[in-house]
Formats: structure tokens, C-alpha cells, sequence
């Protein structure tokens, strides 16, 4: 077992799942010089930014002509649970998870919202659950894509095109990622831009379908909303905060930098060029875990795998899973030679490595990454 050390460094060293990598070639001035700093984002200049940037993504994701796109507060976070407290309640509700973020919003509807008729829909880390399960009369929401297990949805197949109930999706790590066409399958779609495309946090982006908009226009939830989750007034849609009106007070600097990233995937093709990229980023790592035995994926169906968070565990040479210790040993070896940051397991995940293979992360860094991987895991059993 060789334990030399690599040649060769990553020209990037970060795979962490969030915030994600700068795209190839960001700088600050190169890339946010023309923000609207200083100014009000109420101001002509602050609102075009604004709706550019709900205009140019629903260009860049194809979106139908009826879906309307909006940037609201507090991450994909704040999208999700406004969503939930503005929509939730006339009819039960179905909430698939199999990591993390969905179990929150289980979590969130039962302890918080009080919801009376709520079904788990439920799967370990590195699993899916059997989405046939839900009920097309009622509301569904899932996370398209576990990013703290690893394990994505396949297809939209299971959504029913007659269904009375909405469908409200998490989409933090799938989207500009995966392939989550058809998107009339899909009433409402949250996520944040520091995913994907390597945009900086705070912001939230939310995409309505007509369904979604009939359903905050005909329901009133008795609870209190806070000002920052209400998007009606006098029983109708606020629509300016689809047209760059926004609930509190954005970071212009973040808006400029967003646009930034939608030039950038556009100019590398588009949607498709930018799926294709982080498919072949996780084609990488699928060939190195292919030829190791010692390191494997956390989601064991191959169609389930998750191409954006790849979740990986190791394995100790007489068998079994590498303890956390020795993970963590491995993991901090890395930081210090400066080649892999913040690809640890999250912290209720199995032990392991998270490793972020979307479109801002090159193929050669993530080659090079192998190398490393490799050393590491040698460094760390030789120290036993």
C-alpha cells in the first residue's frame, strides 16, 4: 500500500454542500463590479436587479409561462416555511423524508403548526421511501434531493397529473443540478442560490405554479403570519413580490452576485449544460468508489444516488464502517494539507464524507480529490 504523498493540489479546494463553490473564474470585481451598492433596492435600479433575477430564472429553468418566480427571505428556509404556514391546513398532508431538512419540516408541521392530519412518509439516511404511498388528495411535500443523505428522487412519476392536493418541493440541492422536469408536476419549488450555483447566502428563491397561487388566494390559515411570510393581502396575491418587490430589505451585493451566476450557466449552455456538468462531476467519484473497496456510497441503489451531495462512507480493512474518530482524523488531514474543505458528514448523518459535485466544481479538482482520499484513509490506518 503506497503512501506517498500526491503531487498535484486541487486548484479548488472547496466541496462543501453549503455554501458551495464560487463558479470557475469568480472574482469579486469581475463579478459583482456592476452591483446596485449604496442604493435602495426600491430604487429603479434595486428593483430591475431584482426582477432580472426572477426573470432570468425562469428562463435559464424553462419554467411554464404561468409560474412566477420570487426572491424572499431567510434561505430556502425561510421559502419553505413560509410556504408551509401560508398553505398548509385545508387538507391533510402527506411529508416524505430520508434526511435531515425533510424531517424538520415533519417536524415543523406537527410541533409548530399544530396540523392534526399529517402522515410520515418515512426512510433512513442513504434511502428512499415508497413514494407510491401518497395520496394525490392530499398535500405532498418532500425535498427533491437529500443533501444530507445522499439519496435523490428518480423521477417525478409517483406525482399524480389529477392530483387535488399540492405538491410543495424542496429544492435546495436539486435544482439547477438534476433534472426535475416535468415542472407542471411540481405547484410549488423552493431553494436557495448558494447552492447550485455557488451564489452567496440570506436569500431565498420561491417558484409558484397557478395551483399554488389559487390556494393562497382561497385560504385563510387562522394562525399569525409574520409579515415576512404573508404573500397575500386582501385575499389576493402581493405580485410584486414576483416582479422584484421584496418583503424586507435584500443584499444587493448577493442580487449582483446571483446574476452573475445565471450569466455564467447560461454562457456554459444553459439547464442542460449545467445537469451534464454536475452528472459528470459525480461520474468522477463513481469511478473512484468503482475501484476502491475500502469507501462506498451512503445510498446503495445506483438510480437513487444523489449527484450534487455525494455522501460516502469508509470502511475499516477487516470490515465494518470507520468510526467517526478516525473520519474526523482523515478529514482534518485534508484541511491542514489544504485540499478538501467541509466535507464532513453532517452531524446527525452517518459517519462519513459529504462531497459537493455540482456545476461550479471542476472534474480535475475532484480527480485530484481522489488522489488525496486515498492517501489520507492510508495515513490514518497506518497510524493505528
Amino acid at each position: 500500500m503506497s503512501s506517498s504523498m500526491p503531487a498535484e493540489r486541487p486548484s479548488c479546494a472547496n466541496f462543501g454542500s453549503g455554501p458551495c463553490a464560487k463558479r470557475p473564474g469568480w472574482s469579486l470585481e469581475g463579478s459583482v463590479g456592476d452591483a446596485a451598492l449604496g442604493r435602495s433596492h426600491r430604487s429603479s435600479i434595486g428593483k430591475a436587479k431584482l426582477l432580472a433575477c426572477c426573470e432570468e430564472t425562469k428562463a435559464v429553468l424553462g419554467l411554464p409561462d404561468d409560474y412566477l418566480v420570487g426572491i424572499v427571505p431567510a434561505s430556502d428556509t425561510g421559502a419553505v416555511e413560509m410556504v408551509m404556514w401560508s398553505m398548509l391546513g385545508p387538507r391533510p398532508v402527506d411529508i416524505c423524508f430520508w434526511e435531515t431538512f425533510g424531517k424538520t419540516w415533519y417536524d415543523d408541521a406537527v410541533n409548530q403548526l399544530g396540523l392534526s392530519d399529517v402522515r410520515e412518509i418515512s426512510a433512513p439516511f442513504g434511502s428512499l421511501p415508497d413514494l407510491s404511498q401518497t395520496d394525490a388528495s392530499h398535500d405532498i411535500v418532500f425535498t427533491f434531493n437529500g443533501t444530507t443523505g445522499g439519496a435523490k428522487v428518480p423521477s417525478l412519476d409517483w406525482i399524480s397529473d389529477e392530483r387535488e392536493g399540492l405538491t410543495i418541493c424542496d429544492a435546495t440541492s436539486a435544482i439547477f443540478g438534476m433534472d426535475m422536469t416535468p415542472w407542471h408536476k411540481l405547484d410549488v419549488v423552493t431553494y436557495s442560490w448558494q447552492k447550485v450555483l455557488g451564489g452567496e447566502g440570506a436569500h431565498g428563491v420561491l417558484i409558484l405554479g397557478p395551483r399554488a397561487v389559487q390556494r393562497l388566494e382561497s385560504f385563510q390559515p387562522k394562525r399569525a403570519l409574520p409579515k415576512i411570510f404573508r404573500m397575500t393581502k386582501g385575499g389576493k396575491l402581493i405580485k410584486g413580490i414576483f416582479q422584484g418587490e421584496t418583503i424586507n430589505t435584500p443584499s444587493m451585493l448577493c442580487v449582483e452576485d446571483y446574476l452573475d451566476s445565471l450569466r455564467w450557466a447560461r454562457g456554459l449552455g444553459g439547464l442542460d449544460a449545467v445537469v451534464a456538468k454536475s452528472v459528470a462531476n459525480f461520474g468522477v467519484l463513481a469511478a473512484f468508489v468503482e475501484a476502491e473497496p475500502w469507501i462506498d456510497f451512503l445510498c446503495t441503489v445506483p438510480e437513487h444516488r444523489s449527484n450534487t451531495s455525494v455522501c460516502l462512507v469508509l470502511k475499516e480493512p477487516a470490515g465494518g464502517a470507520m468510526a467517526k474518530g478516525k473520519v474526523d482524523a482523515l478529514r482534518k488531514l485534508l484541511e491542514e494539507e489544504r485540499v478538501a474543505y467541509d466535507i464532513g458528514a453532517y452531524r446527525d448523518a452517518p459517519a462519513g464524507l459529504r462531497i459537493w459535485c455540482g456545476a461550479t466544481v471542476e472534474q480535475d479538482d475532484l480527480r485530484v480529490l481522489t488522489l488525496w482520499l486515498k492517501w489520507a484513509y492510508q495515513q490514518v490506518q497506518a497510524a493505528q
